[in-house]
């Protein structure tokens, strides 16, 4: 293999936010060490394409350029070590101690799932995540040497906008999730300011730009980043896609298990974290502390119903933590660098339309009435 590879293409990753901290370090940090390593050995080697994440960056607003700048003073902490030797060794002792405990596997996952937050958030990543796709750009910039390093950062991928046909889609994506709560009725209330905007891109307009960046960078000693996305180009804001997604489930509803239509409304909506919390105390959190005591009162009789409510609540706080960074975000993606791609395809490549990732031909209100719910009821939600 090492004599024949002229590219690699490294889009191995996982993407769950709070992903057990052994794994996600292992897969998106050090898996990048493990390609970086191999490509070092191919001869004809043209070029590696890593594919990361527009929010390496972490909690960030304003415009986000296509750089390392937006990770410098981060970079700045993690690198004071070897982040490498002190990450890996802290996994190993953590798994070491809940080994030694007899912990159930429950536990160890729950427990490396936290640990992964606390590391992430000490040194001022939102989540697991992000924070081990940082890591890993950080890995491949400073260990790359010689080699032609290009990055591709999308932001919120989303369901195809027209090939291998529009609106396929695989599992869940970050808004996906909010989607299907809301038709099914299970969400009255959502954690987000309705004016940021929301930055997403299909997925075959990501596969299009690695394409022909593979094209336009290869042989190039140079390292370059590329934001996929759309937030700076063709902006949709949180307000929009709540009109979108609610003119489309009063038209046509969700049916429930029972063949009946669920009828949405508009919901209410909180721009603040605090407001959100103060909300779910006094709906949800107050009633519980009243369960708990006539619970105790009737000698736990009411044990397994308090259990479950328990919970669903901590179920759907830890997601409102974990979503809160996305939802509240204030940052503008800057695609110069996408943009001249994009501007060298239309003037150097023949088939520059087949392989078209311009987000200012997309037509959101068309997209997500006519192509996204479609595709996501189709090929993710009937199939649950």
């Amino acid at each position: 293999m090492c004599t024949d590879i002229e590219i690699i293409l490294n889009s191995a990753g996982t993407t769950n936010f709070d992903e057990r901290y052994d794994i996600a370090l292992s897969v998106n940090t050090f898996g990048v060490q493990h390609v970086l390593s191999f490509a070092k050995k191919c001869l004809k080697l043209e070029m590696l394409l890593h594919v990361s994440t527009a929010y390496v960056c972490g909690e960030r607003d304003g415009l986000i350029l296509e750089d390392s700048s937006c990770m410098d003073e981060m970079e700045k902490e993690i690198t004071k070590f070897d982040f490498k030797v002190q990450e890996k060794n802290l996994v190993e002792e953590k798994l070491n101690e809940l080994k030694a405990q007899n912990a159930t596997e429950e536990v160890i996952t729950t427990t490396m799932k936290d640990f992964g937050i606390e590391r992430a958030k000490l040194y001022g990543w939102p989540n697991t995540y992000v924070f081990t796709k940082a890591m890993g750009e950080i890995l491949l910039r400073h260990s790359k040497d010689n080699l032609s390093v290009v990055i591709i950062r999308p932001t919120v991928v989303t369901s195809t906008y027209k090939e291998p046909f529009p609106g396929w889609v695989q599992g869940f994506r970050t808004i996906d999730s909010v989607i299907a709560g809301y038709c099914k009725g299970k969400l009255t209330c959502l954690l987000v300011d309705p004016m940021s905007v929301f930055d997403m891109v299909p997925v075959d307009m990501v596969v299009n730009s690695i394409t022909v960046a593979m094209v336009a960078n290869a042989n190039k000693p140079s390292s370059i980043i590329y934001h996929v996305g759309s937030s700076l180009r063709n902006p949709i804001n949180f307000l929009n896609i709540h009109s979108f997604v609610f003119r489309y489930f009063t038209k046509d509803p969700w049916i429930d298990k029972d063949g009946k239509p669920v009828k949405v409304g508009k919901g209410k909506i909180f721009k603040t974290m605090a407001t959100f919390r103060m909300y779910m105390q006094i709906r949800f959190m107050l009633p519980l502390e009243g369960l708990k005591f006539v619970n105790k009162a009737f000698g736990k009789y009411f044990q397994d119903l308090y259990v479950n409510y328990n919970q669903k609540l901590k179920l759907v706080m830890r997601l409102v933590e974990l979503y809160e960074p996305y939802m509240l975000f204030k940052g503008i993606f800057d695609d110069n660098n996408a943009e001249d791609l994009r501007r060298i395809t239309r003037e150097s490549f023949v088939e520059s339309e087949t392989f078209n990732f311009d987000p200012k031909c997309i037509d959101w209100e068309d997209y997500i009435m006519h192509t996204h719910i479609p595709g996501l009821q189709k090929h993710v939600m009937l199939k649950r």
